[in-house]
């Protein structure tokens, strides 16, 4: 079984880092979950930048890719949370989950005293593709190559990919993953 990791809607907002999570995830790196609250969080915000259709049929890819990664029967849980109120849901499902770590840029919402109790770990997306890379070395750079060489609106090089990697939040796993390119 796959690391159980819950990505909460800041981590699958971006394309750029959401591509990769994703893309890492169909590789059997980890077990991507999430819960209706994300995707419909993700969808609507999605949706004043990329217009509703389009965001739409992305949650339904990421549905249909990940059909497991749905985690429910969580509501119970989340008055019993103690970190920041607007992401109650995310750590109540992520505990239903039995997630090891929770994805998020909001990790202030996620006080350590309101994890321990459930083993649970917030961690910066960079540092979860840090790990990554360090676990799965090729595969993560494989990854970073294919969804670089997949734009086509426009299309894009690995390089211009990581900057847009770098501008969306992750610039030490840009430097790792440059420094394993060249070594």
């Amino acid at each position: 079984m796959s690391f159980p990791t819950f990505l909460d809607t800041c981590a699958l907002y971006g394309a750029a880092i959401s591509d990769l999570l994703l893309e890492l995830a169909e590789e059997g790196c980890y077990r991507p979950l999430w819960s209706p609250h994300v995707l419909d969080e993700l969808e609507k915000n999605l949706s004043l930048r990329v217009g509703a259709d389009k965001a739409h049929d992305r949650v339904e890819a990421m549905r249909s890719a990940f059909p497991d990664a749905l985690v429910q029967g969580y509501d119970n849980l989340i008055p019993s949370m103690s970190n920041d109120p607007k992401d109650r849901h995310v750590l109540a499902a992520a505990v239903r989950a039995n997630a090891e770590v929770i994805v998020t840029f909001n990790l202030r919402d996620f006080p350590d005293d309101s994890l321990t109790a459930y083993d649970i770990h917030a961690i910066h997306p960079d540092d979860f593709l840090l790990d990554q890379l360090d676990l799965f070395p090729e595969v993560t750079i494989q990854a970073v190559e294919r969804i670089a060489e997949g734009y086509e609106a426009p299309p894009m090089t690995t390089g211009e990919y990581l900057v847009k990697l770098v501008a969306a939040g992750v610039p030490r796993f840009v430097a790792a993953l440059e420094n394993s390119i060249t070594n």
